[in-house]
């Protein structure tokens, strides 16, 4: 389903594009026609037939109840009686159709946003909080039911209901009409006015409650942290703060609300009151039937109650097209897939990886790699070494494209890594990090998760080759315990084999370890270890390790400190130069 269009995707450049009605026509409803269509002559139908008994009033009053005509009576009360059916049914219709394709395309929305989150960089999640995009997946297309639902029900037969009881009004007493006019025409200048004033704060409230949902997620995901060191009271406060700050802006559009429904409240009701005055003279002076009166007065109700509704309307569109607003903000940021360069399709894959001249900064002018040289040939296993925010992690970030050098250039078969289809790329690729992500579920979902039609022998052999049956054969469900939210019920080492299956499971040609065996006792290091050293045969494997003793066997060791390669070699030439790496494996081995 397309969405909102906008000429540029740089929301640097067009920070809070302003989805116009026209827009959210041409791409919301105008695709919905042939449906909204049939709606329409629905709300036809169902105002015409509400019209009915301000209309055949008159001939009760006037009529039928002077000369005692029964016959008329019946036929009077029969044709109202059709016209109350008829509403009824089309306004159940209405609901039934235009509200049920509202959730319908809710629903629709809501994954079209996060297929589009979902192709967003890794440096877009780096700078933007999970909880945030959660409320933005899930709350700001909400108000586009108001778009193709109940609003529109409400605005179009709303209008026709106006109109329609306007030019009855005009018929009975076109001065009592003009006298009514003056109030509307005040309120509409004031709607107007108001509805300026709410959009943005409907706009601010999607922010703050992206802020708000974010943290209590992360509150949620940290409780453990909070309690180990006694903050409740600290994280209590903040979320109360983030709550105050959300009540404060509803506040300020319910007092612009209050505001314009007190003012309509007022104005019509003082027309109300002329109508009452101008009609009782002129009843009095033999101009005005009472039968011609009491139409007047239903008719009234029916223009001015379409009117008071308005402001509702008003405020459910505005709020439906702020949230569109921030909606088309996300879908106009550019996917890693959307690079024009990237037309390189890899059908297979050698895994020969080559850094040339790499420089790399997350802000500008603080580059944390300069000039990083080295060639990983297919099958053999680079490890890299040194301090914490030496650069290893990147180097590993680089490798499996979930960043792009600033300069220099990384080639995998000869290929320009930055010109190669991601997706291409990526099919051939095996990750396990330090703090490897679970999902809720059970180990098999887990481990088959890259690979979900994965036959059972394949599924086995990756389960026995990182020793994942030396603990699941001691649990009563086995593969099909479930671990809870991110894996909370195994241990940390449990957590890492099973990860280190699911690599194991995708058959990569290239492998990144990111301190793959941190979280792991000595004696689960052992298995690993062992199967590792299956893991890596005929791929290229790139290893951060702070353990020197598990990379022993690595054909190259690059010793990183300060972004840049201090040292290079096998660990016995490194054990020999008496260098960076010496000092480390020496500092190690005494612990």
């Amino acid at each position: 389903m397309k969405h909102l269009k906008n000429n540029s995707t740089d929301t640097s450049k067009k920070k809070k594009p302003k989805v116009t009605m026209l827009q959210a026509f041409k791409t919301i409803i105008w695709p919905r026609r042939k449906l909204v269509f049939i709606g329409l002559i629905l709300i036809v139908f169902s105002r015409l037939s509400s019209l009915v008994l301000p209309w055949k009033m008159k001939e009760l009053i006037d009529e039928i109840i002077p000369n005692s005509n029964y016959e008329q009576l019946y036929n009077l009360l029969f044709i109202v009686g059709i016209a109350i059916t008829i509403q009824s049914i089309t306004s159940f219709l209405l609901t039934r159709i235009l509200s049920v394709q509202a959730q319908f395309l809710i629903s629709e929305l809501r994954a079209q946003v996060q297929r589009k989150v979902l192709s967003l960089p890794i440096s877009f999640f780096d700078n933007t909080k999970s909880g945030a995009l959660v409320s933005r997946i899930m709350t700001d297309v909400e108000g586009v039911r108001n778009l193709i639902g109940t609003g529109l029900v409400q605005m179009v037969g709303g209008t026709l209901t106006a109109i329609l009881s306007l030019v009855m009004l005009i018929s009975i007493s076109p001065s009592m009409t003009l006298f009514v006019l003056a109030p509307v025409a005040v309120f509409g200048f004031i709607a107007l006015k108001a509805f300026g004033y709410i959009r943005p704060i409907f706009r601010a409230r999607g922010v703050i409650n992206a802020e708000v949902t974010g943290r209590l997620i992360e509150t949620l995901a940290g409780v453990r942290v909070i309690k180990a060191f006694n903050a409740e009271a600290q994280e209590n406060k903040v979320f109360e703060k983030g709550v105050d700050k959300l009540f404060q802006n509803v506040k300020k559009s319910l007092t612009a609300t209050a505001l314009m429904t007190s003012s309509s409240g007022f104005l019509l009701g003082m027309a109300t009151t002329g109508i009452m005055g101008i009609g009782g003279y002129q009843i009095m002076n033999g101009d005005l039937s009472m039968g011609d009166f009491i139409s007047f007065t239903l008719f009234l109700g029916f223009m001015i109650a379409p009117i008071i509704q308005m402001g509702n309307i008003g405020s459910q569109l505005t709020e439906a097209l702020a949230g569109l607003d921030r909606t088309e903000e996300l879908m106009n940021l550019t996917a890693e897939e959307d690079d024009e360069q990237r037309t390189i399709q890899l059908d297979t894959l050698k895994g020969d990886l080559v850094f040339e001249d790499v420089s790399f900064s997350y802000d500008e002018g603080a580059e944390v790699l300069h000039n990083i040289n080295f060639k990983a040939p297919s099958g053999t296993v680079i490890a890299l070494v040194g301090s914490s925010g030496s650069g290893k992690s990147t180097i590993a970030g680089l490798s499996a494209t979930f960043l792009n050098p600033k300069s220099g250039k990384i080639t995998i078969d000869g290929h320009d890594l930055t010109k190669v289809n991601l997706s291409s790329y990526r099919q051939y690729l095996g990750v396990v990090l330090q703090d490897e992500f679970l999902f809720e579920g059970t180990i098999k979902e887990n481990i088959m998760f890259p690979r979900p039609n994965a036959t059972e022998e394949q599924l086995l052999k990756a389960v026995d080759a990182a020793y994942v049956n030396e603990f699941t054969d001691r649990f009563e469900d086995g593969l099909d315990t479930l671990i809870g939210e991110r894996g909370v019920k195994l241990s940390g080492g449990q957590r890492q084999r099973i990860a280190i299956a699911r690599a194991i499971l995708v058959d990569p040609k290239i492998i990144i370890l990111d301190e793959a065996t941190s979280n792991l006792d000595t004696e689960s290091e052992g298995l690993i270890q062992k199967s590792l050293a299956e893991l890596v045969k005929d791929r290229t494997t790139i290893i951060i390790a702070h353990r020197l003793s598990t990379i022993k066997r690595a054909d190259q060791i690059l010793v990183i400190e300060a972004g840049r390669i201090a040292e290079r070699g096998n660990h016995d030439e490194l054990i020999a130069a008496k260098g960076r790496y010496y000092e480390l494996y020496t500092y190690q081995s005494k612990i």
